[in-house]
């Protein structure tokens, strides 16, 4: 593959390949001999070729890096669902702070400090959940969602209880089919109603003896509460289920309603959506798991427990053992507990009332047809041709696009969460670019973005058939 040296873009014809930022060997390289080793020969060269920058070469480099790509910091971001929310620098510096890391092979006796804040975090989890006990083991997200299944899946078994499916709706988070089925169960899948929510009718129908579990967010995919909760939750306990709160959406309900309160029996905790931590990406999560008093032996080993003004590990009597390393994602986490502790109640109430209030600004101003509402912190509108034409198109716009073609109960889905750290101004921005891209031609549409470093990609392809490292490049 080659480049023009002087604009570093390719000369092979490809119009999707956009700019290019040259290796920093490609830029500049010095060949260094190697000394004598005493590893063996096969391990080791004469010599090697090492990028030899400039330092202003090498802050360049990486400034341009960091240009081509599109991140929360810069600008709005609002993928529905998703939840990119804006991490504070703040809980950066406190994760940073000296002693903060800690072997997790530490003795309990010299890790006090360390197994105090664990300690303090369950509690405010389970606090905020309604739920009686937390882990904090679980390293995302959906890593939760599976380690609450399994759970739920012992204590049935402890009780003797034969069970094999468990209820999924339609338009849930796709890690909760997967998760299901990774535990063994069969999924039933349940319908929406008319107006977006379960459909009690259809529930009533699912449930059975085989029913292990619901699995249900509130507020919805849509964006709506289930206000028929309380009748939802009495017809799975009624079968003899459990309830299982998917925490997605627990950003729009901070300070105002508790999952425990509403009837559900498990729950994770997604804290890069509701407590501003990173978004795990396949890296460095963390997705904690609240339970009920009934649920709590079933726990991962091991809790910590405080006994005396001292705080130990301890192993829960029926536990499903471990489901990562003790610690979890402990900097994480750590952030986590910074976060809720700087809010506080009457912050983290705040959270939810402008997260929500965002969402309804933003629907207000863009010219889209939004079917389902009174929504809460997301909504999903329909966009009147290819919804990921649209998306491309609000590349150009400079924001990135929400989430498409999800969930399928809305057609051309444009799935949008602004998240409280948005203002008015940003709102005003993401809401031009969603109204240029609906009165832009189909040209223009059909082959944007055009003003990015990459241009419109196969993501089917990319999807597929990943080319992980720059070697791959030549392919």
């Amino acid at each position: 593959m080659r480049y023009d040296q002087a604009t570093w873009t390719r000369e092979d014809g490809d119009e999707n390949a956009g700019s290019y930022e040259p290796l920093l060997a490609e830029k500049r390289s010095t060949e260094v001999t190697v000394d004598e080793s005493p590893l063996p020969d096969d391990l080791t060269r004469e010599s090697v070729e090492l990028p030899d920058p400039s330092e202003p070469e090498l802050a360049r480099h990486y400034t341009r890096l960091s240009q081509m790509n599109y991140g929360v910091e810069s600008g709005p971001f609002p993928l529905g669902s998703c939840t990119m929310k804006y991490n504070p620098k703040f809980t950066e510096d406190v994760a940073a702070l000296p002693g903060a890391g800690t072997h997790p092979a530490r003795s309990a006796a010299s890790t006090q400090g360390t197994l105090e804040l664990r300690h303090h975090l369950q509690t405010y989890l389970a606090r905020i959940g309604g739920m009686h006990s937390v882990t904090l083991q679980p390293p995302a997200g959906a890593a939760g969602e599976f380690t609450g299944i399994l759970v739920a899946k012992a204590y049935h078994e402890e009780h003797g209880n034969d069970r094999n499916e468990i209820i999924v709706p339609e338009s849930a988070h796709g890690t909760n089919f997967a998760s299901a089925a990774l535990a063994g169960y069969e999924v039933v899948s349940l319908p929406s109603a008319e107006d977006g929510r379960v459909d009690v009718d259809a529930l009533e129908a699912a449930v059975s003896d085989d029913t292990a579990a619901l699995m249900l967010t509130n507020p919805n995919t849509l964006g709506l509460f289930e206000r028929d909760i309380e009748e939802i939750a009495e017809i799975v306990h009624g079968a003899g289920g459990l309830l299982y709160y998917d925490g997605a959406n627990l950003n729009a309900l901070l300070g105002r309603v508790r999952p425990g309160d509403m009837g559900f029996d498990v729950m994770h905790y997604n804290v890069h959506k509701t407590f501003a931590t990173p978004h795990g990406g396949g890296g460095p999560g963390a997705g904690p798991v609240g339970v009920v008093e009934e649920l709590a032996p079933y726990l991962p080993s091991p809790q910590i427990e405080e006994r005396d003004g001292e705080y130990e590990r301890v192993e829960p009597e029926h536990t499903i053992g471990k489901v990562h390393g003790f610690a979890g994602n402990w900097l994480v986490l750590l952030k986590t507990y910074a976060y809720i502790a700087r809010l506080g109640d009457s912050g983290l109430t705040d959270t939810s009332a402008k997260a929500v209030l965002n969402a309804n600004y933003l629907a207000s101003q863009i010219e889209y047809e939004i079917p389902f509402s009174p929504f809460h912190h997301e909504f999903v509108a329909s966009a009147d041709r290819d919804a990921a034409d649209v998306a491309k198109r609000m590349l150009d716009y400079g924001v990135h696009p929400p989430t498409t073609k999800w969930p399928e109960i809305v057609d051309e889905a444009l799935m949008t969460e602004p998240t409280e750290a948005e203002t008015q101004a940003a709102l005003d921005q993401l809401a031009r670019a969603f109204n240029h891209a609906a009165d832009d031609g189909d040209e223009a549409l059909e082959t944007a973005p055009e003003r990015t470093a990459a241009g419109r990609i196969d993501q089917a392809d990319a999807a597929r058939n990943p080319r992980l490292s720059w070697q791959a490049l030549d392919d």
